[in-house]
């Protein structure tokens, strides 16, 4: 039981002493946005991860877990898929709010950007 206790402790002790990486960047989607006269989407991970588990949108939803490897387009999401999931008006704000998702500077290529924090809606 002590070793036990003592490897609880240890484990804890090296998880607080190990500085935090930001796993959870800014998503920047910019595949068809600008060809379709829009600015790019930033999609901020982080913020949906830190309240939702991994498999509520790439497992319920559809979103393959890879950057890069998911085409969403616009009609997908107003007819409930993706992100229209949630973002319905009930929910979170409905897709007529083109501004709060297509935030992104024009000219900004897809990636991923930034670290555990948003830069919010502008920055990117």
């Amino acid at each position: 039981m002590k070793l036990r206790a003592a490897l609880s402790f240890l484990l804890l002790w090296l998880a607080l002493a190990v500085p935090a990486q930001g796993e959870y960047a800014d998503v920047v989607l910019n595949r068809l946005s600008e060809q379709s006269g829009m600015r790019p989407v930033v999609f901020p991970h982080w913020f949906h991860r830190i309240r939702f588990r991994c498999k509520v949108c790439h497992g319920e939803l559809g979103f393959k877990m890879r950057a890069g490897a998911n085409v969403v387009q616009m009609n997908d999401i107003i007819n409930g898929k993706f992100c229209g999931m949630c973002h319905n008006g009930r929910v979170a704000w409905s897709a007529d709010r083109c501004d709060l998702c297509h935030s992104g500077r024009r000219g900004l290529p897809s990636g991923i950007y930034g670290g555990s924090e948003t830069g919010g809606p502008g920055r990117w």
